[in-house]
């Protein structure tokens, strides 16, 4: 197949200074999209604020003889969701896809994180997403066209301790893109997620504990960490960036040269009038059983 060239199109990428963002932004740029570095530039709990990490990609994107331009504003700000989107419309005159990317990481134990640590992290994952969609939304309506990617994050499906803040604030952005992608077919909006195995400066902060959970012999757990550069998911959202892309609520795990399906699933079940609670501990085998399950669609009708 021919390449998938972004020429003449307008990307917006969030958190795109640095990591995985960065990548993208990178890519998007080679492959001929004129690109908005937005990224606040704070540490990796959200603290702290500085317009270096995009600086430097704009600067070599330009340095390469792309176009771009970049953008400070804070996503978990209305005003600056929005700058971020005028930023394009102002230098490119058009927006046609945007990669929410921008995300902080505080992991902490359940008891001992504090209620504002989680709304910090909803502030900057969730509404983050939230506000920057809003304000490319009415854009992609008025040319019947577009494309969001959203990050999304194996940790939402659990199994590490520690990411309760993050892990739930990664779900709400899969709900969000589940069902933003009902809304946007009517529009002819295509809204994914890409759910990234990369090793940034965020995975790093929690890179010792994970291996000290999981058992993994501290240089095991560096050689994985040196088999997950950020470089290696960019691919996934240019595929879902891109005008040819077909899917539509669909979540790709990339990293590690892997590209895989993320699928919620609805088992075949069972079915009885006045269900009891004896009834379900009865047939709990049936109803947990996944090999008759099908995959659940976002252009269902949900009764």
């Amino acid at each position: 197949m021919t390449g998938l060239r972004f020429d003449g199109r307008v990307a917006v990428i969030t958190g795109a200074g640095r990591g995985v963002g960065r990548s993208h932004a990178m890519l998007l740029a080679a492959k001929g999209a004129s690109v908005v570095v937005a990224d606040h530039g704070v540490g990796i709990d959200g603290g702290g604020s500085s317009s270096d990490p995009a600086d430097e990609v704009v600067g070599e994107i330009t340095a390469a003889g792309g176009r771009a331009v970049a953008c400070y504003a804070s996503v978990a700000e209305p005003q600056g969701a929005q700058s971020i989107v005028d930023t394009a419309i102002g230098t490119f005159g058009r927006i046609d896809a945007l990669i929410n990317n921008a995300g902080i990481h505080d992991p902490g134990l359940f008891a001992d994180l504090s209620v504002q640590q989680f709304r910090t992290m909803l502030d900057v994952h969730y509404l983050g997403t939230l506000l920057v969609s809003r304000a490319a939304w009415p854009h992609f309506v008025d040319a019947g066209y577009g494309r969001i990617v959203n990050t999304v994050s194996e940790a939402m499906l659990g199994g590490i301790s520690e990411l309760t803040s993050y892990g739930a604030a990664k779900g709400a952005v899969f709900g969000l893109t589940r069902n933003l992608a009902t809304e946007g077919a009517a529009h002819g909006i295509r809204v994914n997620a890409i759910s990234p195995r990369a090793y940034t400066r965020m995975s790093a902060s929690h890179s010792d504990s994970v291996a000290a959970q999981l058992s993994i012999p501290a240089e095991l757990m560096e050689a994985v960490n040196v088999s997950m550069p950020p470089e290696l998911c960019a691919p996934a959202a240019a595929f879902l960036a891109h005008p040819d892309c077909p899917l539509n609520g669909e979540v790709l795990q990339i990293g590690m040269g892997n590209i895989a399906r993320v699928a919620v699933v609805r088992t075949a079940g069972i079915t009885k009038s006045a269900l009891t609670a004896e009834d379900i501990a009865e047939n709990l085998e049936e109803i947990m059983n996944i090999s008759d399950a099908q995959v659940a669609e976002v252009t269902q009708m949900v009764l």
